[in-house]
């Protein structure tokens, strides 16, 4: 069976998964790329290099999965602060995973989109950006979206300034702005919240991810480096998203449970 057939049912059983019981939305902090290279020896850029494989293998399972959306944290605001050859290198490595996944991602149907201050990237990288995007914008696959330059401070704070000039003009009233209208002016405009969000790598962090956006979302958190992190794991976290009893703030759904 080709690798982009999406699972059937008796496939999902054969996981231990349930087509009902699945996430629609699952962001992913990719961490430990550096720390896999050092524990073999090898240079911190060959750890990003083969975490791209891991962002194949994942994007092509959540696909395969039926998923409404995979988001994936490429590149925060904060990482500017890493060293310039290892920052040059990053960005060669995005440009390059632009151009030649493109024909892929449109291939399997899945609609690209980006989250970030695209402003602040290399002009090349942007155009590539824009090309990905526009080609896959008619799909009606899963939702692949990357965070580059992103931080969910710099976002939040660029929402408010974005409302505040809405008043300023007389096209908002203050007093009608309520966390709809906040969800509207942020980034993710439009797309869901996610259910799950995934951390590699042992880290207990959310690093600046989607603050506004995870306010509920479950966590699981892999003891693997993200480029040792494969389907096999990925189903793990679904499995074990399985059995989360989400509440929202309510009871929950055995009201015998004496817990908060």
């Amino acid at each position: 069976m080709s690798k982009d057939v999406p699972y059937t049912d008796a496939q999902l059983a054969s996981f231990d998964l349930d087509r009902t019981r699945l996430p629609r939305h699952v962001a992913i902090i990719m961490d430990g790329n550096g720390r896999w290279a050092r524990k073999k020896g090898l240079p911190r850029i060959e750890g990003h290099r083969r975490g791209v494989g891991s962002v194949r293998a994942i994007v092509e399972e959540a696909s395969r999965l039926g998923l409404q959306q995979l988001t994936l944290y490429c590149f925060s605001s904060e990482n500017w602060k890493r060293p310039p050859r290892e920052l040059s290198l990053l960005m060669q490595l995005l440009r390059q995973y632009l151009v030649e996944e493109r024909r892929e991602i449109h291939r399997q149907g899945l609609r690209f989109r980006v989250i970030g201050v695209i402003s602040g990237l290399d002009p090349v990288i942007q155009q590539e950006i824009a090309a990905t995007e526009q080609l896959t914008a008619d799909n009606t696959g899963m939702t692949l979206c990357l965070a580059i330059n992103y931080g969910a401070r710099q976002e939040i704070t660029l929402a408010v300034q974005t409302l505040a000039q809405a008043v300023k003009d007389g096209q908002l009233d203050p007093l009608r702005i309520n966390e709809h209208t906040i969800a509207s002016a942020l980034m993710t405009a439009g797309m869901p919240d996610p259910d799950l969000v995934i951390r590699t790598a042992s880290e207990f962090r959310i690093s600046n991810f989607l603050l506004w956006q995870i306010s509920y979302s479950e966590l699981w958190v892999s003891d693997r480096h993200w480029p040792e992190f494969k389907a096999e794991d990925f189903r793990t976290a679904l499995k074990d998203f399985k059995h989360r009893d989400r509440r929202f703030g309510g009871l929950s759904t055995d009201h015998t449970a004496t817990d908060g």
